[in-house]
């Protein structure tokens, strides 16, 4: 265990929360492969079925160490070391593990900067503190984003947003973060892991073979030509269906005893 990321796992959602305050939750080389570690953890215990990926101290997160993270990447980097961190992203989360099926919410709280920016960019939800801000510098270093920052800022954000953060190397804060749809929700400092663990538990009151397959979907379709994006969504809406749970679910429905029923059961979410 690697006393710079924390790992907790409570009622099925697992928290990952970078602590390494002091230096604004920049990651290192052994941060990086506890990371790794930590995401396969996610996928493989069949007790979880999201995750909260956040940070310690005020600080998502303030991307890599450039100390100790980019020179053994990059700059004195052997071939097998850069294939290796090609395959599997920057934090793990970024690319390789990204298929993840169990949703991943970001609690972003401060600075979103850099590779930090990334990791938020790789989680499927995206909920910010009033004092969040969000950066890519690269360019201002000699380089741009390599861990699929440029690609998701365009599919989530849109041409025009990319441009902007890449290109000028300047921040934005939260509510132009939420105006761009780079985040879900802006919420109270206070609130900010209170209003996480409520999305969570709002996922994981449906059918997790329904939102797993709804996540592979949506991130399927990205890209892709109009007939091609419905066929996979069709054929996914009927293979991902358990019959039982399904049965049972809709018995719910029709006895109007359905948790979260819209405009008829109080439920706590």
């Amino acid at each position: 265990m690697n006393p710079n990321i924390l790992y907790e796992k409570r009622d099925h959602v697992a928290f990952i929360t970078l602590n390494r305050a002091e230096a604004k939750n920049a990651v290192d080389p052994e941060m990086h492969e506890e990371l790794c570690r930590l995401w396969r953890v996610v996928r493989d215990d069949d007790d979880v079925d999201v995750a909260i990926l956040s940070g310690a101290g005020g600080t998502f997160c303030a991307g890599a160490d450039l100390r100790t993270y980019v020179p053994i990447n990059y700059v004195d980097a052997r071939p097998s070391r850069v294939r290796a961190i090609v395959e599997m992203g920057f934090g793990g989360l970024t690319r390789g593990l990204h298929h993840l099926p169990k949703p991943v919410i970001a609690a972003v709280d401060g600075w979103a900067l850099a590779g930090g920016l990334e990791l938020a960019l790789a989680c499927d939800l995206r909920i910010a503190s009033e004092r969040a801000m969000f950066g890519s510098f690269e360019a201002r270093r000699g380089f741009h984003h390599g861990d699929g920052g440029i690609t998701r800022l365009v599919n989530t954000c849109g041409v025009g947003v990319a441009m902007q953060l890449v290109l000028t190397a300047e921040p934005i804060d939260a509510p132009r973060a939420l105006q761009c749809n780079l985040v879900n929700r802006v919420v109270p400092d206070d609130r900010l892991m209170d209003e996480a663990l409520l999305m969570a538990r709002q996922i994981r009151r449906n059918s997790q073979r329904a939102v797993r397959s709804a996540k592979e979907t949506i991130l399927e379709v990205i890209g892709k030509p109009l007939d091609d994006q419905l066929r996979i969504e069709g054929w996914n809406s009927y293979t991902c269906v358990d019959r039982d749970e399904a049965a049972a679910l809709l018995r719910q429905f029709y006895d109007k005893s359905d948790a979260g029923r819209a405009g008829v059961n109080q439920t706590e979410l």
